[in-house]
């Protein structure tokens, strides 16, 4: 593959890219990768964005977390499995899931369950449930929340 970009080019190309919004290693990389540079340029390329704090693992995982709690409203599983398949650190997911409020997670969790339980068709209680469990383990809620939720739910 051609080079696209000199590593002063580049550079600066990657550092408007990281300034947009926050980005992981991984994402950089594949970018980097895009304009036919590899090795050692991509190495200090990172490591540059690393010195002048464009690139923080930490800073990615709870912007990821706050997004995708506050605007899709997944749950802590799903959040952990999206930002494990980015190569984050356990550290760094952890700093980043220590930042949801508990109330409002269980909040989310009671307001998903309440506006899918009115959409959806059931033959009887125990289809509605399954569907119900089916669909709030699909967002990433914990079993034993999934649980006392629909218990709630039922009662």
């Amino acid at each position: 593959m051609e080079q696209k970009h000199s590593l002063l080019e580049a550079k600066q190309k990657i550092e408007a890219f990281c300034a947009y919004q926050e980005r992981c290693d991984q994402e950089i990389r594949k970018k980097i990768k895009s304009w036919g540079l590899y090795g050692d340029d991509v190495d200090i390329l990172i490591s540059d964005l690393i010195q002048n704090n464009f690139l923080n693992e930490e800073r990615f995982a709870s912007a990821f977390v706050s997004g995708k709690f506050r605007i899709k409203r997944w749950g802590r599983i799903k959040i952990r499995q999206h930002l494990k398949q980015k190569n984050i650190s356990d550290y760094s997911i952890n700093m980043g899931l220590k930042e949801i409020d508990e109330e409002e997670y269980l909040q989310n969790l009671h307001d998903l369950l309440e506006t899918k339980n009115r959409l959806i068709t059931a033959k009887n209680k125990w289809d509605r449930l399954a569907k119900l469990q089916r669909y709030i383990q699909s967002k990433g809620y914990e079993n034993e929340l999934v649980r006392e939720a629909l218990d709630q739910l039922v009662n």
